[in-house]
Formats: C-alpha cells, structure tokens, sequence
C-alpha cells in the first residue's frame, strides 16, 4: 500500500491533465457516474477516509478482473482508478496505446514514461504527463494494473 501512495504522490506532481478510463475521468467524474455508467458495484468500502466503489467477479467490467474506484465522500469527486486487466496485456500493446520510453534527458511534447522501481522492486512505467501509472508483472513483460490519477489545477 505504501508502495502505491508514493506513486500517488509522483503523479499528482505531474503537470498535465489525467487520462479517463471508460468516460471516467479522475478529478472530473463524480461518484454517480459510476454507478449510472457501470450499475451496483461489487463491494463499496470506505478506508483511510476514502469510498472505494469495486466491480469484480460477476460484476466485472467487460475486460476486466476488477476496478477499483476511489471517491472522496465529500466532493463525491473520482480521485483514482486502479483497472486490474482481464486478458494478458504485454508492454508493446501499452507503449502503441500510451507512447515510448521517454529519451534520456530531452523533454518530448508527446507523452513517454520513466520505467521505475517500487520499494519492492516492482517495475511500473510512469506516463506523468497522462497521470498514469501502469504496473508490470513480475516477467517485466505484461501488465499487472493500470493506476489512473488526477492532476492538480493550475499545474
């Protein structure tokens, strides 16, 4: 969990604007966005003072094993969406959707990642122009999650 608020912390450092999942839009979309788009949830929890609305099992989005969305109860706004992907998807496939690693000290205007390590060593590939985190398997070749934040305003 550490692992995940330090990457939190990185993205919403990024100036740019977040990138939506499924019309969803961290920092935009408002709670009953969710269940007007995707209908009852899995499980709701609220933890470190947060909502977190989830679909998994037979509630399941399409392509998904599970996704969890992070609400804060007061502004109802959508703060992050963590997609935990159903079918195998390899690190090509992101970097043709997503963009390439980002060259070695140039600035790009088209997005690119830092390829990074967790504390436990977990390689995940930082899009911060797109406020994007996508974590790897442990191969380093396919896709273990998607982590889609915010950005703060005026950044």
């Amino acid at each position: 969990m550490r692992t995940i608020a330090i990457v939190a912390v990185l993205l919403a450092a990024a100036p740019a604007v977040a990138k939506p999942w499924q019309g969803i839009e961290p920092g935009q979309s408002k709670r009953e966005q969710i269940i007007q788009k995707f209908g009852e949830p899995s499980r709701i929890v609220t933890t470190e003072g947060k909502e977190i609305i989830a679909y998994f099992d037979q509630r399941a989005i399409k392509g998904t094993k599970q996704v969890q969305f992070k609400v804060d109860p007061g502004t109802q706004l959508v703060e992050r969406i963590d997609v935990f992907p159903g079918p195998v998807i390899d690190k090509e496939s992101v970097e043709s959707t997503y963009g390439n690693a980002c060259p070695a000290g140039k600035a790009t205007a088209s997005p690119c990642y830092q390829k990074k390590l967790t504390d436990d060593f977990r390689t995940y590939m930082l899009y911060a122009k797109l406020g994007l985190a996508v974590f790897l398997n442990e191969d380093g070749k396919t896709v273990h999650s998607f982590i889609f934040t915010p950005q703060p305003a005026g950044k």
